[in-house]
């Protein structure tokens, strides 16, 4: 199965660079971990071995926001909840993100 994300940060319009997050399983033990490149991607996921259940997607936008400079946001890290019930899949986890709110959807 394949695993990606993109992060997108609506306060500036444009990809959100060097976001680091974990994946965990529903146990939140530590699956895998990466950061955004410069598309806000990452494709460091793509040999995961998952099995069917829940997993976390958990970014650490407080990092993010305090590197570029953001004195103040609501929240400090955005756990994204998702059920993988099928793992030949590929899931793709995508964020929309401001310092006052996010957004999230399956992607594809």
């Amino acid at each position: 199965m394949t695993i990606s994300t993109h992060v997108l940060d609506t306060k500036q319009g444009r990809p959100a660079v060097g976001v680091p997050f974990v994946l965990t399983d529903a146990k939140q033990e530590k699956v895998a971990e990466g950061v955004t490149n410069e598309d806000g991607r990452t494709i460091s996921l793509a040999d995961v071995h998952l099995t069917q259940g829940v997993y976390h997607m958990i970014f650490d936008t407080a990092a993010y926001f305090e590197s570029q400079h953001v004195s103040e946001f609501f929240y400090p890290r955005v756990d994204v909840a998702f059920y993988v019930a099928n793992p030949s899949s590929h899931y793709h986890v995508p964020l929309i993100l401001s310092p006052f709110g996010y957004s999230t959807y399956r992607g594809s």
